[in-house]
């Protein structure tokens, strides 16, 4: 049996960086990973999507380079060499995170572990992904099969993740039914494609596949896209959306999915009832925590009704020396979150201080244009009692912007009336998951509009749209017409 201050069940973005600063205390530290490290966001998430999302950007800046007086001719896309590149991206990155686990001195054991006890787990042989080599191996041990390692630590972080839901969909087990893992199986890229759900994960696959040519049609059960943003981004999201060519259909759910003679048909119920012809059907509905084949119960672990493990503030579930980060938690499944919880939770085991502030989580979307946000939207902000000013500021309005050749969008601010307290900053345009930083740190510092406004920022470049959208919001905005007088 080995044996460790901290066992990390899990080598995401929480697990790795928990076991490398619980490392740098001094602590000896093992991982449990099934795959490659760096979890679901390394290999099957933010990294491979934003690598194939930059080659649909390229492709898309060659195609129109002709206004910018470049010439070029037989643009063509090579799915292959996009795969390829992705799939060199993200071997390239887990591989400097098992280097950076090694540096540390942290023990990696390659398994599927199995909690016997609290603090006690077997380790089990990894089995076959559902989805072959292009998926991750969710799989469990095969059944009868013995215990490869047995591990018995101090203190021990679960930090497995999450998989995406499966919906109980007559028809969701059909060849061509996939989800945003199996999205990475597709060889070539799909003539028509369905997703289902218009939040980050459906709104990603949908601006690449409409780069790259595919009949996109997208079906989302909220009055906008990406819900979970201001109203006002979603709209916006849903106007960019159509003028790409992409069918959008919102306050729409699907029913049934059933085999047609040249492919899939999608039965979609809401406003305008319909049926949609695809050759792939994509399902991005949400994730849901990767505990199933933990066995959970023997480590006496609580969950939430929805499975996820419930933690306090420092990732302390309700077991003594048993912490809980990142997916799992339910706390919001971000990689950046997962991060963080991890260095809580590690320097709590030990002895030191950390603090997560779960009101500043800078979130981004990597659509075309991107979308990026932090604190409350204005609808949030109202209902929780602020009496609020908000502005926006157009992308358009920036010399940058213009010369970038990139205008769409805006950001906007939400502050308290009385005293100009930044509570939000929403963002739908070029480069925005760069920009919301400013946003985030805004709010950490309790920053004010007038501090915003009175920064000085370089010009031209895109920051100097929250600048400019803080003096709009205090009604003196210098590079748009000022507020109508009523």
């Amino acid at each position: 049996m080995q044996e460790f201050d901290l066992l990390v069940v899990g080598g995401g973005p929480g697990g790795y960086v928990a076991a490398i600063r619980a490392a740098q205390r001094g602590l000896a530290v093992g991982v449990v990973e099934k795959e490659r490290p760096g979890g679901v966001c390394l290999n099957w998430g933010c990294i491979p999507t934003k690598a194939m999302l930059r080659s649909a950007e390229v492709y898309e800046t060659v195609l129109h380079a002709a206004d910018f007086g470049v010439h070029v001719e037989n643009v063509t896309i090579d799915y292959d060499t996009i795969r390829r590149r992705k799939s060199s991206v993200v071997k390239g990155l887990t591989d400097g995170v098992a280097g950076l686990l090694k540096s540390n001195g942290v023990t990696v054991i390659n398994g599927h572990a199995r909690f016997t006890g609290p603090t006690t787990v077997d380790v089990y042989a990894a089995g076959e992904s559902p989805l072959g080599a292009d998926g991750p191996r969710y799989a469990a041990e095969p059944a009868g099969a013995q215990p490869i390692e047995q591990v018995k630590a101090r203190d021990v972080i679960i930090a497995t993740g999450s998989v995406p839901v499966q919906l109980p969909l007559p028809g969701a087990d059909l060849p061509g039914v996939i989800t945003s893992d199996g999205a990475f199986g597709l060889t070539e890229v799909p003539k028509r494609i369905a997703i289902i759900g218009g939040s980050a994960v459906g709104a990603e696959w949908a601006t690449l596949f409409a780069t790259l040519g595919s009949e996109v049609s997208i079906i989302e059960m909220q009055k906008t896209l990406v819900p979970a943003e201001d109203v006002e981004v979603g709209k916006a999201l849903g106007r960019s959306f159509t003028k790409r060519g992409i069918k959008v259909l919102t306050e729409a759910t699907v029913s049934r999915v059933d085999q047609a003679a040249d492919g899939l048909k999608v039965t979609v119920d809401g406003a305008k009832p319909q049926q949609i012809d695809a050759d792939v059907v994509l399902v991005g509905v949400g994730r849901k925590p990767n505990t199933a084949s933990l066995d959970l119960d023997k480590a006496g672990v609580a969950t939430s009704e929805r499975g996820f493990i419930t933690v306090d503030d420092k990732l302390r579930t309700n077991v003594e020396h048993v912490y809980a980060i990142g997916d799992v938690t339910g706390k919001a499944l971000l990689a950046h979150v997962a991060s963080h919880q991890g260095v809580v939770a590690a320097e709590t085991i030990a002895g030191h201080h950390a603090a997560i502030d779960y009101n500043v989580i800078p979130a981004a979307t990597f659509t075309h244009p991107e979308i990026a946000s932090v604190g409350l939207t204005e609808a949030k902000a109202i209902e929780a009692g602020h009496e609020v000013v908000a502005a926006k500021f157009p992308f358009a309005a920036l010399g940058r912007a213009q010369s970038y050749g990139d205008t769409e969008g805006f950001l906007k601010i939400v502050a308290g009336k009385k005293y100009g307290e930044v509570l939000g900053v929403h963002i739908i345009g070029h480069s925005a998951s760069d920009l919301i930083t400013e946003g985030a740190l805004a709010l950490a510092l309790e920053a004010t509009l007038d501090e915003l406004a009175e920064t000085i920022h370089a010009h031209p470049t895109l920051g100097e749209i929250g600048m400019e959208a803080a003096m709009a919001a205090l009604g003196l905005p210098i590079h748009v017409a000022p507020p109508k007088k009523r």
